[in-house]
């Protein structure tokens, strides 16, 4: 998309090795017409999807707890509660999270909602996320999930009641931000009677 305040000067590749990372000069007209030159650099990861299992007769969600190494690096203990996901890879979001849950959590699932999307780091990092939920029964559970080891995952299944999840926001042991948008999306949406302190 063309942007008659946007040239772009300079593109400068930084890394290739795990996803790109380039370092961007251009110029940007203000609202007051003058031209200010800035340099930025973008992380390119592709796009994601995400999705929250939830269970209406047990008001219950399916997360999942793993090690997120740049969580570590910024003083947590880098074992994050969170819901599934992972990157698109050429497929379409709705394709992807249905493979992407059932290898996280074991659970699979045929119909799933999208929600919204969302940039979740649009300061650094070019990556949109798709949100999707979908409800699950313990008769759709097909394996233990874990995720796959050829990609260093090594994944906790968790079931937890909503109110406990929401909880956990609320006490910080839920610090993911896809989690709390969906666990919120639950309680407005899905699963609106609870009410927490």
């Amino acid at each position: 998309m063309q942007d008659d305040r946007i040239r772009i000067r300079n593109v400068e590749v930084l890394s290739d090795d795990w996803y790109l990372l380039q370092k961007t000069t251009f110029d940007y007209r203000r609202a007051d017409g003058d031209w200010q030159t800035l340099t930025r650099e973008t992380y390119d990861r592709g796009n994601g999807a995400t999705i929250l299992l939830y269970n209406r007769e047990r008001r219950s969600v399916i997360l999942i707890r793993q090690f997120r190494f740049p969580t570590y690096g910024n003083g947590h203990d880098g074992f994050l509660i969170e819901t599934a996901a992972g990157l698109l890879d050429q497929a379409s979001p709705e394709v992807r999270i249905k493979a992407e849950v059932e290898e996280e959590t074991g659970y699979r699932v045929t119909e799933v909602r999208k929600v919204f999307e969302a940039f979740m780091s649009p300061g650094s990092v070019t990556e949109k996320l798709y949100f999707f939920v979908a409800e699950y029964d313990p008769a759709s559970r097909v394996s233990d999930g874990g995720g796959l080891e050829a990609e260093g995952e090594d994944i906790q299944v968790l079931e937890l009641p909503l109110e406990q999840a929401l909880q956990m926001v609320a006490n910080g042991e839920i610090a993911d931000g896809k989690t709390i948008m969906l666990l919120q999306y639950a309680q407005l949406h899905l699963l609106p009677s609870l009410a927490i302190a």
